[in-house]
């Protein structure tokens, strides 16, 4: 009985390492692109998801890592206040989440929906995507994310680029088994690789690297415009939050919206998304990687998810692992983001077919036709103190376009059957 207990423990452990593989890929290429370090995004990986379990008591088997929703939001926040101004948006938030958790405790988790119908959120997803297109193909160009320089031979960063690029495709559809959830990692190494060859890599801040160092932790700062400019953003990844507990919910045959119920799952991640940001990580979200590892492996145990996060943890103070990490040439992420932010507009779109949401009805145009003209097209309202623009301002708008727009009724003159 002892060894049996002692052999399901070392499953266990072995599993917690393949599920921080399976999420890894886009775990640290968000920080990567955001100017944060992927060290501190690894370790506020493992205490968010650590938060997370104690909070639903063990019960959803999921990983919280960072979240691409709030990729353009932290690069025009640094920008505009700094990073330490952005972490403490961040920080405020997460307690969005603790709102919608106390707002689905009180009045049920129909509240949400009847707030967040899918056309709102479709376009919104869309707009997460599509707005951060240009930096995609900057950096695939070998220019930095805005395009201001020049950091790479433009030929040479295509070359690793789209390596990168068909790697990450050729692995996302004709891999088989656990290999068909890292089409990101497929893609980092052999384009970190081919790099390397081409003389575009240098290993110099790798060896001057220590084995083991504290996270370049970054702590908070509180700043009214950035918290007002960030709090709208935290829509669309808890929409996010909901399908990812549902479809975890499906793949284990558990209603977790029932118990440990959705409040108790938002809270988990609204502290995981405020703690991170304490300490200069990412904010946090739920990995569909990580419900497709699930759903593959048929390994239900949440203790897998807690082994994920302590293996995180542990690498986040290898400092030498975080020089690799950082030593990424930007064309092999640009190559990758090419797929990854077109695929969260498809997310968007494919919101707005699953749910049957009719485009010629004159109100549900109009939310989805100004959400996306203002998120990509850079409106901004406000002064130089509090500024909404991007996913912030279309989320706002879309959420009280949805409100004010009177439901479609029907035309009385239309012909009707016998």
């Amino acid at each position: 009985m002892q060894q049996d207990m002692s052999t399901t423990g070392w499953r266990s452990v072995l599993a917690g390492s393949q599920i921080l593989f399976v999420a890894f890929g886009a775990l640290v290429l968000m920080p990567l692109i955001t100017g944060m370090h992927p060290s501190v995004a690894l370790f506020t990986a493992g205490l968010g998801t650590l938060i997370f379990h104690f909070v639903t008591q063990r019960q959803v088997p999921v990983f919280l890592a960072s979240s691409f929703a709030f990729i353009a939001p932290i690069l025009y926040s640094n920008q505009t206040w700094g990073l330490p101004a952005t972490l403490g948006g961040l920080v405020a938030a997460g307690m969005v989440y603790l709102l919608l958790s106390l707002a689905v405790h009180l009045r049920g988790p129909g509240f949400i929906h009847r707030l967040l119908p899918p056309v709102v959120i479709g376009p919104v997803i869309m707009v997460i995507g599509l707005g951060l297109a240009s930096t995609a193909v900057n950096m695939a160009s070998g220019k930095s994310g805005d395009g201001s320089l020049q950091v790479m031979d433009y030929s040479t960063a295509l070359l690793i680029s789209l390596a990168s690029l068909i790697t990450t495709l050729l692995v996302a559809v004709y891999a088989r088994g656990l290999f068909r959830l890292v089409p990101i990692m497929a893609g980092v190494l052999v384009g970190y690789t081919l790099a390397w060859a081409l003389g575009e890599v240098d290993f110099t801040s790798v060896d001057n690297a220590g084995w083991l160092a504290m996270p370049g932790f970054v702590f908070p700062e509180f700043h009214l415009a950035a918290i007002l400019f960030m709090i709208p953003v935290s829509i669309a990844p808890a929409i996010e939050h909901i399908g990812d507990v549902m479809a975890i919910g499906a793949v284990t045959g558990k209603d977790y919206v029932r118990k440990p119920g959705l409040q108790r799952t938002l809270l988990g991640d609204g502290l995981g998304t405020s703690a991170a940001a304490f300490f200069g990580g990412p904010p946090s979200t739920t990995y569909s990687e990580v419900t497709g590892a699930v759903m593959l492996t048929r390994n239900f145990n949440p203790l897998v998810m807690i082994w994920a996060a302590v293996f995180a943890i542990g690498l986040a103070f290898i400092e030498k692992f975080g020089a690799v990490l950082l030593g990424i040439p930007l064309p092999v992420m640009g190559g990758i983001l090419c797929l990854l932010f077109g695929s969260i507009a498809v997310v968007g779109i494919n919101t707005l077919i699953r749910h049957q949401v009719d485009l010629s009805e004159a109100r549900n145009l109009c939310i989805v036709s100004i959400t996306l003209v203002f998120g990509i097209g850079g409106m901004a309202i406000g002064n130089q103190t509090v500024t909404l623009q991007g996913i912030s301002l279309c989320g706002i708008v879309a959420i009280l376009l949805n409100l004010i727009l009177p439901a479609t009724r029907p035309d009385p003159a239309a012909p009707t059957a016998d």
